[in-house]
Formats: structure tokens, sequence, C-alpha cells
């Protein structure tokens, strides 16, 4: 079965809106970045909805509340200081919900190995952030290993399956793990200078990969 073509047009959509959702940061245009912002992730639970290839219904309901969730978080990161924690919270139930979606089915196993680059990286990333974190280091710790856990169960869901819909969800989950990662470091470790393009520029394209492994 092909594409839908409102997919195409709606995943073309994406790509423009967050393109401009991008420039409209760099450039400090906070207006029309609230506005862009949620409506990308808008264009992709779309897309992710109007996908007609068939897929366990399941799946289908977890990945789109994980988009919900998503949305969110955006809308909550883009308020004053004190509802990141809230933000927080909503990109990991989203994490939850796709863990959910990845875990293999009844009579599949999953191999260890696939697992420990995602561990080694989790721990890594948390020995660098710790000594930062004060009061959130629990938190932190839990949404780390919540967004490992995803990618590696997204890994191994490839592994064993094959196919373009298992690698979409794997690519989507290896740049949603960059994205955090950057925001982690930027907001707790030490800032960079070109932190939101990469965060946004690898968040988008995870989300809509991950969208279209429907």
């Amino acid at each position: 079965m092909g594409v839908p073509t409102s997919v195409i047009i709606l995943s073309a959509c994406v790509v423009i809106s967050a393109a401009l959702a991008i420039w409209a940061d760099a450039k400090e245009r906070r207006r029309l970045f609230h506005v862009l912002k949620p409506l990308t992730m808008i264009l992709i639970i779309a897309t992710a909805i109007m996908a007609q290839i068939p897929v366990p219904s399941a799946y289908k309901m977890l990945i789109l509340a994980g988009l919900l969730f998503s949305l969110a978080g955006d809308i909550a990161l883009m308020f004053p200081e004190k509802w990141f924690t809230a933000g927080l919270v909503s990109f990991l139930v989203a994490h939850v919900c796709y863990i959910l979606a990845f875990k293999p089915g009844p009579g599949h196993s999953i191999s260890a190995g696939v697992f420990i680059p995602f561990i080694i990286f989790g721990l890594l990333m948390f020995r660098i952030l710790s000594p930062s974190l004060g009061p959130m280091k629990f938190p932190v710790l839990v949404y780390i290993a919540a967004i490992t856990a995803m990618a590696g169960l997204a890994a191994a869901r490839f592994v064993n399956e094959g196919g373009t819909r298992p690698l979409l969800a794997f690519a989507g989950a290896v740049l949603f793990l960059v994205s955090d990662s950057v925001l982690a470091y930027d907001r707790f470790a030490k800032k960079l200078r070109p932190a939101q393009a990469i965060i946004l520029g690898t968040y988008f394209p995870a989300q809509l990969l991950i969208a279209l492994s429907i």
C-alpha cells in the first residue's frame, strides 16, 4: 500500500512549519514562535491520524497519545520557568506511551545487547548533569531512564522485525534522545550557543518519523 497523498502533503507542511519555527526562534520572534511550535506538532498529529497503513490499533493510539502529551509539554515549556516541571512530566508521559507502543508483542524476545549503548549513554548523561541538578536530580534520572528505555525498545523492535515502519520509529527515537540530551546539557550543565537550533532541528523530525511509523 502506497503512502496516502494527504500524508505526503501534511508531512511537507510539517517540514515548512518546523523550518519557520526554527527561524522564528533564532530571530527571537517570540509570538510567531509560540504559534509555529504547537502548530508544527498539531500538523504532525494530523499526519499520524491520516496514516492509512494498517498497524495494530493499540500502536496507533499509543503513538497518538504520545504526540498529544508532547504537544502539552511544548505548550508548558513556552510559559515561564515555573512550568518547566509540568513540561517535563508531560514529556515523561509521552515517553511512557512510546515505550508501551514499542515494547515487543507476545512471543518476541529482546536482546539485552541492543540496550547496552543506550544504557551507557544514559549513565554518562546523568553523570555529566548530576553535579548541577540539585533537587531535580531524581526527576531527571527518571526522565533519562524513560527516554533511553524508549530508544532501546525502538532499536530492539527494528532489530526483531525489520521493515520501514520500525526503522522510522527507531530513527525518530534516536533523534528524540539527541534533542532531549542537548536540551538537558544546555539547561543544567553548560550553555551551548547553537542549542536551540539543534534541539528543534532534531525534535521535529523525531516526532514526524515516529508519527510516520504508524
